[in-house]
């Protein structure tokens, strides 16, 4: 498992990333290819098991057609 702080924040982050990606039926493959990121890292990221950097989330972001605001716009559980 990935050393971070907060583990539900990456994993919620992951989730909204994959729930933004499915709306616009893309496949992690798509999304990837677009973003130029690596396939696996697009998985890793989506199961939160990957904490990304500002950059990725930023042309993730750009990939999927939204500001990166509305990428991290996340309802964490308590």
């Amino acid at each position: 498992m990935i050393n971070v702080k907060n583990i539900a924040l990456v994993k919620a982050l992951g989730s909204r990333i994959r729930e933004l990606r499915l709306q616009q039926e893309m496949s992690q493959e798509d999304l990837a290819n677009e973003a130029d990121i690596p396939l696996s890292q697009i998985g890793r990221i989506e199961r939160g098991e990957n904490n990304p950097t500002i950059s990725s989330l930023y042309v993730i972001a750009q990939a999927l057609k939204v500001d990166l605001k509305a990428l991290v716009d996340l309802k964490l559980k308590k």
